[in-house]
């Protein structure tokens, strides 16, 4: 099976650190290692390097180079322009099938922070297992909810399937979007109600074939991509032919059409690294806990206090803060509107100061 990593995005609620010019998976945000190469680290301990593909843009590959020296350059699976999911899937999907008419891949997105490290690989061994047994199925990896998420979305597990080995496998009922507060309170008390992490596993003609069923153009796009791939003509042909796939997510453009879907429930202590919020919630040494880095002094609880400065940050008494200190940015908010920090980057977009962007 192979790993693709998307390694695209923008990381827009984790700003005034993660710019446009260098985005959240270029950034240290839990230690050492950046995201992306927290990611190609930890699917390098199931998988050989040349199982690993990176899925991005022109406008990053130079700054995933720096940071995973090791990928090699036929490992790029690059777009000439941003589309979305579902045109990024595509492409490597149309990759794949091409070296491999029965290639396997699971998807890999680079702000995911997985705990139980072995316990996600057995699922993906697992999940493989589904789609060789099933080869026009899709698997994909569901997580026990541990507390009442309204970021997230939900995937609600139909019938017991089949069990392999001590995994047990449902079918999928239906997706569910980002619910308020006491409908999450009411799924987590359900057995049924799963957080989806997005993390697909499929046969790469397979999802070719949904792409003709449920996105015909886009998949004669793909088709034509497709021809030109390990030739002369594969980069004029992206740059070309890419632009013309409209825009959307795999989630609208195929997997919510999708019939014939199994869930593995899986316990792997993930968390989607899409806010501060997340950030401190993760690096907590203890509940309340707060996470300081840089100079900061006086009193504060449950707190991510950041300064990127020489200047000490001081608080006095303040409580579930968010505190992000740059040389030409300050961020406060209260933690539970960590998602609102996209409003703050949509309004320095309107008002075009693009030094902060």
């Amino acid at each position: 099976m192979n790993v693709l990593i998307l390694a695209g995005g923008g990381g827009a609620r984790l700003w005034p650190v993660s710019r446009t010019a260098n985005p959240k998976q270029f950034q240290p945000f839990l230690g050492t290692h950046t995201l992306l190469q927290k990611t190609y680290l930890r699917m390098r301990k199931g998988f050989a390097p040349s199982n690993i593909f990176v899925s991005t843009n022109t406008a990053q590959q130079r700054l995933i180079a720096r940071q995973l020296p090791h990928v090699r350059a036929d490992h790029y699976i690059v777009e000439s322009a941003k589309r979305d999911t579902a045109p990024a899937i595509g492409l490597a999907a149309a990759w794949f099938a091409k070296l491999d008419p029965d290639a396997i891949f699971v998807t890999a997105n680079v702000d995911h922070y997985i705990k139980k490290e072995a316990a996600y690989h057995q699922a993906l061994k697992v999940a493989e297992q589904v789609v060789r047994k099933h080869p026009k199925a899709v698997a994909l990896l569901g997580v026990n909810p541990t507390y009442p998420e309204t970021g997230y979305g939900y995937i609600k597990m139909g019938a017991p399937a089949f069990r392999l080995g001590k995994q047990e496998v449902f079918h999928v009922d239906r997706f569910v979007e980002k619910p308020d507060l006491a409908t999450a309170k009411d799924y987590l008390k359900r057995w049924e109600y799963l957080w989806n992490p997005a993390m697909f596993v499929w046969r790469a003609q397979t999802l070719l074939d949904l792409f003709k069923r449920h996105l015909p153009k886009h998949y004669a796009v793909l088709m034509r991509i497709q021809r030109d791939l390990g030739t002369p003509k594969q980069v004029a042909t992206i740059r070309r032919e890419f632009p013309k796939m409209a825009p959307i997510s795999i989630d609208y453009g195929i997997i919510e059409k999708v019939r014939q879907m199994f869930v593995l429930p899986v316990d792997l202590g993930w968390a989607d690294i899409g806010h501060w919020r997340t950030v401190r919630d993760v690096l907590q040494s203890a509940p309340g806990a707060n996470v300081i880095r840089g100079k900061h002094l006086g009193s504060a609880e449950n707190s991510l206090i950041y300064s990127y400065t020489k200047r000490t940050i001081a608080t006095a008494g303040v409580k579930d803060l968010i505190i992000i200190d740059m040389e030409d940015a300050l961020l406060v908010c209260p933690a539970d509107r960590a998602q609102d920090v996209k409003k703050i980057v949509d309004e320095l977009k309107a008002k075009k100061l693009k030094k902060l962007l």
